[in-house]
């Protein structure tokens, strides 16, 4: 694969980001251009390494050093074929995925691992730009009709797919507009909303009926949705935020961050005007449905404090440097990781390392191993500050505790306090409360190796099922959904099933 020698010949490197002082005033995407010919000399250094582990890395299973070695010889025509081939929507993981594929690359053994992400975005941008993504209607319905309920990855992947399989399928979806975490969850710095658009814009004239502004559960009933479908795939995320129940916690000006994002995207997209305080969310056709009047969020020249270090946390930095904010700093309960991977995190686990994030290039202070303990108010009823401690992490009986360090309280100042700490699974009631599905221990929808829930014809996907992940395990989980209502409808299923070899013993999940 790719160069005999390339591997020695070529160092790895990667586009660079643009000046921080130019991008927090903007909300187009960080990344420079990057030169087709440096790609393709990427490719070439993609080993000949006899068991390719980074298909160990890769919960789609994509075929990588197929596409590197094909893009190292500029044979970009084929490559896209072969990346579509196992995945939907590469312009996403090839902008959001972490890339554990890397992590397990053999190169990354003892020196740095081929450039599979960027690779993979350059096949699909140049696709686009050459006009090889074209629509791929069924040659033939089934007459049968699919429900998803849920616009995310796993969502649109399984449409995608049930689609293409002859099925006639509409997406349901509560917001006001497509998307799911990709429209409203993701900052417009990181996915450009174009980019989704695009994709939806081919879905739409391959069959795919898009129903925004419909809260299943409460706009229709659920067990109207099954007499009016003969399959239904649940893949509405694990949208139930952690909360912080601290003294303090009924102030003013504390956020949970899916609360604060989603304005913040409307604002980036042209959704959402200012106006004396408020937010007025204007409709846009053709995926938006909604007119309505909000409370509008700002961080601008306010100190700002987000509790929580993981990308969603990230993700609320990036949109505080872009709103103006005084100052921010990010909480982490967890110690700061190694700079290099620790010895009982060996190659081709997934790399538990400290990392910086373009968000984190553009300012901010990061505070590792501190709790807060309460939130302070003044006497309008306003959060103005937050008392901490720093803490030991422990492992007790086998759990994970934290135990204060005494002598280390310490106040913050703050303003406004944006909560990132993670999902609990999904939200209970409503639809899944009128489809009586029942749940894992861990609070996740119950599925089973077809990704069929406890209620005959009712599939999971995505974060729903699986609980808290990344955008490729939606897509996994997404066409692995697919391919279960395929054969339940059909008795049998041409559909692959990314997620039947093996793939959950990683352990970076």
């Amino acid at each position: 694969m790719g160069k005999s020698t390339g591997f020695l010949e070529y160092q790895r490197k990667t586009p660079k980001h643009r000046p921080v002082p130019e991008r927090v005033h903007d909300w187009t995407e960080v990344y420079e251009p990057f030169p087709l010919p440096l790609v393709e000399q990427q490719g070439a250094r993609c080993m000949d390494c006899g068991i390719p582990f980074c298909h160990q890395g890769c919960p789609l299973e994509n075929m990588i050093p197929d596409w590197n070695d094909m893009a190292y010889r500029g044979r970009w025509r084929e490559a896209i074929d072969r990346l579509h081939a196992t995945n939907n929507f590469p312009e996403f993981t090839g902008r959001l995925c972490p890339a554990p594929c890397e992590a397990s690359c053999v190169l990354g053994i003892n020196a740095d691992p081929v450039t599979i992400k960027l690779i993979e975005f350059t096949i699909i941008e140049r696709a686009w730009e050459e006009g090889w993504v074209k629509p791929e209607p069924p040659v033939k319905l089934t007459g049968k009709k699919v429900a998803i309920i849920g616009s995310g990855p796993a969502g649109l992947a399984s449409a995608q797919q049930l689609c293409r399989a002859g099925h006639e399928v509409t997406v349901f979806e509560r917001a006001d507009r497509i998307g799911g975490l990709l429209r409203y969850g993701i900052p417009h710095f990181k996915l450009e909303k174009g980019f989704l658009d695009r994709r939806l814009a081919q879905m739409e004239a391959e069959g795919v009926v898009f129903r925004p502004g419909v809260n299943v559960g409460v706009d229709i009933d659920a067990h109207e949705l099954r007499r009016q479908f003969d399959a239904l795939v649940l893949a509405g995320g694990a949208t139930q935020a952690r909360d912080l129940p601290i003294p303090g916690r009924h102030l003013k000006g504390i956020y949970q961050a899916m609360h604060f994002l989603p304005m913040a995207n409307r604002y980036a997209i042209g959704d959402v005007i200012h106006q004396n305080g408020d937010a007025l969310v204007r409709p846009t056709p053709p995926y938006s449905s909604l007119n309505e009047v909000v409370p509008y969020i700002t961080t601008w020249g306010k100190k700002v404090i987000i509790i929580g270090g993981g990308d969603t946390g990230a993700d609320c930095l990036g949109t505080v440097h872009r709103q103006g904010c005084a100052s921010v700093v990010q909480f982490e309960i967890v110690p700061r990781p190694p700079d290099r991977r620790a010895p009982d995190n060996p190659w081709p686990q997934w790399s538990n390392i400290f990392r910086v994030s373009g968000a984190h290039e553009e300012g901010g202070l990061r505070e590792y191993q501190i709790n807060t303990r309460e939130f302070l108010g003044d006497e309008d009823g306003n959060v103005c500050a937050l008392r901490t401690t720093r803490v030991n992490m422990e492992f007790q009986n086998g759990r994970m505790v934290f135990i204060d360090v005494p002598g280390t309280e310490q106040i913050w100042d703050a303003d406004l306090v944006l909560l990132a700490m993670g999902f609990l699974g999904p939200e209970k009631g409503g639809m899944l409360e009128q489809l009586g599905v029942e749940f894992t221990p861990q609070g996740n929808v119950k599925a089973d190796e077809n990704k069929m829930t406890s209620v005959p014809g009712v599939f999971t996907a995505g974060d729903m099922t699986r609980g808290q992940s990344l955008v490729v395990w939606a897509i996994a989980e997404g066409r692995q959904a697919a391919a279960g209502v395929d054969q339940y409808l059909m008795g049998d299923t041409d559909l692959p099933r990314p997620l039947d070899h093996g793939n959950d013993r990683r352990p970076f999940v």
